[in-house]
Order: structure tokens, then sequence, then C-alpha cells
């Protein structure tokens, strides 16, 4: 790599690496570490074909996709901590769901957890995530309809209309 296409790199990271490292937190379920390493390990693949690569973000996002899916697969899922009991009411709300979310989400299964994240977080058509991870549009749906609905069961408190990635769910 000559010193623009590393100078080019190192503006790339710079500047994405905040959003990127969201997303790789939503992807790891909550896990801080998992996620730096989820995004390091991205970030690294990226370098190595980065004079081919048009789209760095996409490319990036892609990779760090189908990098976790290999993880969860050759890991299994990762139990972690139940989410806080009940929100507090001196207005706090916004931050009380947003830590119930993101507990709620570190208990669904990795797959239930990618596929919200790709339809809502990221904005992805069905058809999009399905390519993504390997699997029919009829999965996705069902995937998305189960993990939905496992999220009400896991937040009871989340029943009320709420927020789910900017989008109001029931």
């Amino acid at each position: 790599m000559d010193a623009a296409e590393e100078r080019r790199f190192r503006e790339f990271v710079s500047a994405r690496s905040p959003a990127l490292m969201r997303l790789a937190f939503l992807l790891t379920g909550g896990d801080q570490h998992a996620a730096e390493d989820l995004l390091q390990t991205a970030l690294v693949k990226t370098v190595a074909r980065w004079k081919r690569v048009e789209t760095p973000e996409a490319y990036v996002r892609q990779v760090m996709y189908r990098q976790q899916v290999s993880w969860w697969r050759r890991r299994g899922e990762t139990v972690v901590a139940d989410p806080p009991e009940g929100a507090l009411e001196d207005g706090t709300r916004g931050t009380d769901l947003r830590i119930v979310m993101r507990g709620a989400l570190a208990r669904l299964t990795p797959r239930q957890r990618t596929v919200l994240v790709l339809r809502y977080y990221e904005d992805l058509p069905e058809a999009e995530v399905a390519g993504i991870l390997g699997c029919s549009v009829g999965t996705v749906r069902s995937t998305t309809h189960r993990s939905l609905a496992r999220l009400r069961v896991l937040a009871p408190e989340l029943k009320e209309p709420y927020t789910i990635f900017g989008e109001v769910t029931r």
C-alpha cells in the first residue's frame, strides 16, 4: 500500500470508527470487548483489500456481519445478565428504555439480534438481509417476527409503544 492509500485508509478509520463501533456493539449484544475485536478484525480484513474496495463503509459492514455470524457458529450463544428491573420515573425514561432494550437484545439469539439490527438499525430490506445471512426472505420475515415477540417477553416494560432503532413499534 502506498502512502496516499495508507492516508486514505487512516482517514476512513478516523472518520467512520464511531459509527462502525456502534454497529459492532449492537451485533455483539452489548459486549464492548467483543465489539472492539469485531471492528478490528473487519478493519484488518479491509486493509488487505483496500485498493480494490469501492465503497469502504459498506465493505467493512459486510465483513463485520459475516465475521460475527462465523464467530456465533463456532462459539454458540453467550448468556448475559438480565436487564434492570423496571424503569425509573425521574425523567430518565429514555435512558432506561435504552438500557432495557440493550439488555433484551443481548438475551436474543445471535441470529435474532442480527436480523433486528440489519432490518431496523441498518434499515435494510428483507431481501438484502437474506443475502447477507445466506437464508431465504421467508426466514428473515419469520425470524424478525419471532425476535420482536421475544423482545416483548424479555422486556414487558416495553409493551407500550416504544422505539426500536428509531422506528415506533407496538
